[in-house]
């Protein structure tokens, strides 16, 4: 592999942003998911919780866990999941599958009933999410981040996304971890310049934008 900035070409010739290494998994997921749009209430609920369990640990890590989540999660519906209880916490401290930390066990049930709530206030869960992406998004090719340098740890947009979240009773939700999660869901593109999937991310994103700011005014008719 040839770095190049922040980028690495693989055996396929294809740029890539650096973090993705040569794991298959990783590098799927890097082409086919990481800042692609996601719209979906559970889909972005499901993104909260594994962010949250990421914390202390490596995405990698969540990465290959990440289907024994769903199942134990029930596919992260936030209606099924804020009908867990005590024996519900019990089960997924006994599954050797996923991570067993209670704390972020039981914070992910404490987040789908904060969802819940949520959808009931703005519509859906997306509409409140996509609320927050930075006004100067790094869609835009010239704005593309060419160095390991460019990209900070958390903005000030993930930061009040981090306490609105946190107001409306959400936990593990810091600043980092939804800046993570904005990168991840694509409310921001931070491929790397000639990074070969960021342009069609760009496009995709402002797609989204469109679909949000018009579920937005009808969720205001």
């Amino acid at each position: 592999m040839i770095h190049a900035r922040a980028l690495v070409i693989a055996a396929d010739s294809k740029s890539r942003c650096f973090w993705c290494g040569d794991d298959e998994q990783y590098v799927a997921y890097h082409d086919l998911q990481w800042a692609r749009p996601i719209v979906d209430d559970s889909a972005l609920y499901e993104k909260i919780c594994l962010e949250g369990f990421q914390a202390g640990l490596s995405w990698l890590t969540i990465l290959r866990k990440r289907e024994s989540f769903r199942k134990a999660f029930r596919w992260f519906d936030p209606k099924i999941v804020a009908k867990f209880n005590q024996r519900d916490v019990n089960r997924l401290i006994k599954d050797e599958l996923i991570v067993r930390h209670r704390g972020k066990i039981e914070a992910a049930i404490n987040n789908a009933h904060a969802t819940l709530e949520i959808q009931k206030e703005f519509g859906s869960l997306a509409t409140f999410i996509w609320a927050f992406r930075p006004k100067s998004s790094t869609c835009s090719k010239n704005k593309a981040p060419k160095r390991i340098s460019d990209i900070k740890a958390s903005t000030i947009e993930s930061e009040a996304l981090s306490k609105a979240l946190r107001q409306r009773g959400f936990k593990f939700v810091g600043p980092t971890t939804m800046y993570a999660a904005m990168q991840s869901v694509g409310l921001v593109n931070d491929h790397f310049e000639g990074c070969f999937v960021r342009e069609e991310c760009a496009q995709q994103q402002l797609i989204a934008v469109k679909k949000m700011a018009k579920n937005a005014r009808g969720n205001h008719a």
